[in-house]
Order: structure tokens, then sequence, then C-alpha cells
């Protein structure tokens, strides 16, 4: 596989996931472009807005092995990783895998589960492996968790500790379709596939091995310049400089950022790094890692996403950079 060809398929992956799912198209090429650099997603917005369906029709187009786990607050950590079970006929124990072997995992309503549960999905998460009773098995590749959560409904909800947050690449908004035509149109499919959920009419258009090389391809064929380097350093320590934060992004941040700009730039048919690929996601990669000072918190204006982007405004660009 080559990069033109990584270009078609990203192209057919967005083509058909709009077909079952009314959305931005920026949004769902950001979704994307985690998928490519295995990064971790985490969805807030209201109940409804279809971000469990969004994650349903995007694993079925990928080809990927799906599952999903419905968080609730009588969740253990052997219903997400496994256990160990006694065989009575070969009198032994053998090892039931939990819903985490897979390749896209679906945690829905992540938020609901008791933090022993975030600690053993944060192993996970990070270190793309899992330990059951002092063994530890490495996790399929690709691995990356797609999770949902409602901002709005507090009751029976446990906050994500800061350190599971930083683990996802980044965090996005579904939001409303923005106009009657879209509203009429995602009512007239429901009326023409007969069903709520459509996901078993979804057709894939790649399967593991090659959304797996594309992976690769955005991993060591997309280079990156000394500067672009130096520029997202330059956002990430000012992160921990604004005045308005207690807390800056963390290195990891930073990391994020190289990683979902390559895959950008590959979506884009480039073989290299612009400063316009570190802005499409900066915010997105960034404000999720940041804690506002306490006298800021309440202040409707004074928001993570706005200190990102003002400190977009501020940090200069390189104006060339090398393409390899």
């Amino acid at each position: 596989m080559n990069l033109e060809t990584l270009r078609e398929n990203t192209k057919s992956i967005l083509d058909t996931v709009e077909k079952y799912f009314v959305g931005d198209r920026t949004m769902l090429t950001k979704v994307l472009a985690s998928s490519l650099a295995n990064g971790h997603i985490l969805f807030e917005d209201y109940p409804g807005l279809g971000k469990t369906l969004l994650v349903k029709v995007f694993a079925k187009t990928m080809g990927c092995n799906y599952r999903r786990i419905q968080f609730t607050p009588d969740l253990m950590p052997s219903d997400i990783v496994g256990t160990r079970v006694w065989v009575m006929e070969d009198s032994s124990f053998r090892l039931e895998k939990g819903p985490v072997f897979t390749n896209i995992l679906l945690a829905d309503e992540i938020n609901r589960s008791p933090p022993k549960v975030q600690s053993a999905l944060l192993e996970c998460m990070e270190e793309r492996q899992v330990t059951i009773e002092g063994e530890t098995h490495r996790l399929d590749t690709p691995f990356f968790v797609l999770a949902t959560q409602n901002p709005i409904e507090l009751e029976g909800t446990y906050p994500l500790p800061e350190a599971q947050i930083d683990r996802f690449m980044l965090k996005l908004y579904t939001g409303y379709v923005g106009s009657i035509e879209r509203e009429a149109t995602i009512i007239k499919r429901r009326s023409i596939w007969r069903q709520d959920d459509p996901t078993e009419l979804v057709p894939s258009v790649t399967n593991v091995d090659s959304f797996r090389e594309m992976q690769r391809i955005v991993e060591e064929d997309i280079f990156v310049d000394d500067q672009i380097f130096t520029y997202i350093a330059e956002i990430v320590n000012t992160t921990r400089e604004n005045k308005y934060t207690e807390v800056g992004s963390s290195p990891r941040g930073g990391i994020s950022l190289f990683k979902i700009s390559k895959a950008h730039a590959a979506i884009c048919g480039r073989d290299y790094v612009i400063p316009d690929d570190i802005k499409a996601y900066a915010v997105e990669a960034l404000s999720h890692r940041m804690i506002l000072k306490m006298e800021y918190v309440f202040d409707k204006k004074i928001t993570p996403e706005y200190i990102i982007r003002e400190i977009l405004e501020k940090v200069e660009a390189p104006k060339r950079v090398t393409r390899r």
C-alpha cells in the first residue's frame, strides 16, 4: 500500500460513514485521523445525538473487530478484562477473555463505572495490555477506545480521573445536525432502513490487515520537520504559562498532537506535516488536558477551547517547512 491508496481508502471510509451518519465531515475526519494514529477518543455530548451509532458505523466500515461495553455502577474489572474459570473436564483453569480483546472498543457511558473499573481500563488504554491474576496479555493491534459520556446527567456517575482523561487523544462533541434539512434526512433514512440500528447494512471498506498497513504508513512514511516539533512544543508550553490555567497540557498532549497531525497529512495526501495540520487538531487534542484556575471555572467565556484558540493566534507558526 502507498500513500495514494491510503488517501483513496480514507475517502471511501468517510463517504460510507456519511451514508449512515448525518454530521459534520470535519468531525468525521478527526475520528478517522485519531483511529489512524491509534488514539483513543472521548465523545461528550447530550443523549440521542448518535454517538454510539457513529462508533458502530466507523468500526464496521473499517472492517475491524468491534466490542461494546455498557458501563454501569455494578460493573467489575473482570467484566471488561476477563478472568480465569475452573474447567472440571480438564481439571484446570481457562482464561475467558473479556471484551477488551478486540480492535475497537466502544465504552458506552464510561463515567458510570466505579474507580476500580477505570483503573483496569487505564492499563488497556496506555499500555495495550491486560494483567489478569498476575499474568500479562497483549491486546490485538490496532486497539483503541471510543468512549461516550453524557455531560448533563450526574446521578449515578463517577468523574473520570485526570490520568485517564489524559489518555484520550481527542475529546470531541458531535453536536446537533444544524439545519432542518439535515434533521429531515435523519428521519427519512430511518424510514428507509426500517430499523433503528443500520449497522448490519454498512459495508466494510477495509479489513484489519489493510487498516494496520494504513497505520504503518502514518507512523513511518510521514515526514515531520524540526520546526513543527518546536511549534508543537511552544503551543503546549504556553498552555502551562497561561494566566487562566492552574494546570496546562501534559507532554502526552504534545505527542498526541504530533501523531494526529501526521494522520491528517496522510488523509490529505501529503507525506509531510504543515502548521495547518497542528492548528486543525490543537483544540480537541489539548483542551481536555487543562485545568482552569478556580476563579475562571464558572466564567462562560474563559474555557480551555478559548484559551487554545488564543494561543494559536499568539504563537507564530513556521513560514516554510522542509518536505523531506
